[in-house]
């Protein structure tokens, strides 16, 4: 039977609500591991680090680099995919960063200065050994390391690719020596002599055997920064030395950086674009380095004070580098996001690293929720005396509100990192309040056309 003119169609109505209710919660169960909202800060707790800038003259650094650094850290942190994070300056020299969940905040702090540099002389690291001597008493006894051209003893290798592999291992014989009784010339350093040490040209600091890696990490952050000198850095497994030229490209040559895996090896790779002068320089350092002789036919890429790879050049490359290797995928997007946002113009050292709890957030989230639901059944139970069975209208209305809103704040958290916070919760119940408040409006409205004559369904 058809609907008379001038009725509505209810039923249709219902479908379409069903049909959205159905769509929703379809990508809810089906399209994600997750079920439930993502937290914030003060829901799930989360970690806060405090970070103090370290300047070369002892004094707090300047406004524009403290805000530079912060809003570059800002950057990285919203980068990494993280919601809801702040990044705070505190006093004249401090920042506060603060992210929900047990986020590794710490990595993407670091200064990130990105450096291109030719390997000169490449030798595995070789920490003193500790042999015990007729005394008792134990005495260093270090293996004579495997200096110039040799390569150094593989590791976790990061490979730059595109013409560019692995270099292959080629041991040199070398003749172990044994330290001649109250030579000290291998002995490690005392602070005393460290710094006075630490000081000298890299030529110096890579032939003493003194200068291992784990000594090297004493020097202060950026000792390796500067473009125009000779520098000596370690990989970061700490098993390799080398001996670096100048910079020849640097990270402000850099446009962009993005991760992804490589379709030959399975993967995950950092590729890095150039702007346009970089690109020529890094076309000129691939040349040069494919033009020369083991071991300076090696580019290192350094970042902060680290030798992240050090491959050979086998051709000459006119487009981006592709770091790749075994980093996992976390490593390879925390690395992208730090080359992508540039470094940062300070230094920092960590002063607190703390994990936030949870607890008041949780408390205060119970109470709030108490008292909701406390209001909403006191206006269930005004709608239920007051307007009887419209009232069942408000409940079943303000059900399904609640349902589609729920499904909702799932999809967003999955899709663009929103975070539900006690704001949040607090401003959904005041919604509640006023779809109430808007059925009162709308139900004195049709009491009002019913009193005048007018049926219900016309009112």
């Amino acid at each position: 039977m058809a609907v008379p003119s001038g009725q509505l169609q209810v039923g249709r109505y219902f479908l379409a609500l069903a049909a959205i209710v159905a769509l929703i919660y379809g990508l809810v169960f089906f399209t994600g591991s997750t079920r439930t909202p993502k937290l914030g800060l003060d829901l799930q707790g989360g970690t806060t680090v405090t970070l103090k800038a370290a300047t070369t003259n002892g004094k707090p650094p300047s406004k524009e680099s403290l805000s530079q650094a912060r809003t570059i850290i800002e950057r990285r942190v919203n980068g990494s995919g993280v919601a809801e994070a702040e990044v705070l300056t505190q006093g004249k020299d401090q920042l506060v960063v603060s992210v929900p969940g047990r986020q590794k905040i710490v990595q993407l702090t670091s200064t990130a200065q990105l450096r291109f540099r030719r390997v000169i002389q490449a030798q595995a690291n070789t920490a003193p050994a500790v042999t015990p001597s007729p005394g008792g008493s134990p005495s260093a006894s270090p293996k004579a390391p495997v200096v110039g051209g040799a390569s150094p003893t593989p590791s976790k290798k990061r490979v730059l690719t595109s013409a560019l592999v692995a270099p292959t291992p080629t041991p040199t014989p070398t003749t172990a020596t044994s330290p001649k009784p109250g030579a000290s010339s291998s002995a490690a350093p005392t602070d005393a002599v460290l710094t006075t040490l630490l000081s000298r040209p890299a030529e110096t600091l890579f032939a003493d055997p003194r200068m291992t890696c784990q000594v090297l990490a004493l020097r202060p952050s950026g000792a390796v920064e500067d473009a125009k000198k000779k520098q000596v850095a370690c990989d970061t497994a700490n098993q390799n030395k080398y001996l670096l030229d100048v910079a020849k490209v640097l990270g402000t040559d850099v446009s962009g950086a993005d991760y992804q895996v490589d379709s030959t090896s399975g993967q995950w790779k950092v590729t890095v674009n150039f702007k346009n002068k970089g690109q020529g320089r890094w076309t000129d350092l691939t040349r040069e380095a494919f033009n020369a002789t083991p071991p300076t036919n090696r580019v290192a890429i350094v970042l902060d004070d680290s030798v992240i790879s050090a491959p050979d050049i086998l051709g000459v490359i006119t487009g981006p580098a592709d770091i790749s290797g075994q980093f996992s995928q976390s490593e390879a997007k925390s690395l992208a996001n730090q080359l992508k946002y540039g470094a940062l113009p300070l230094h920092f050292d960590v002063l607190t690293n703390d994990a936030v709890s949870p607890t008041l957030g949780t408390d205060q989230l119970k109470a709030g929720l108490l008292a909701g639901g406390i209001g909403l059944a006191l206006v269930a139970l005004y709608s239920l005396l007051y307007y009887r069975l419209l009232g069942f209208v408000t409940i079943i209305s303000l059900a399904l509100s609640g349902v589609i809103t729920y499904g909702l704040i799932v999809l967003l958290g999955r899709q663009i990192g929103f975070t539900l916070t006690l704001a949040g919760i607090a401003g959904f119940i005041v919604a509640v309040g006023i779809t109430a408040d808007s059925f009162v409006v709308f139900f004195e409205r049709i009491k009002d056309e019913v009193k005048d004559g007018r049926s219900v369904r016309s009112a």
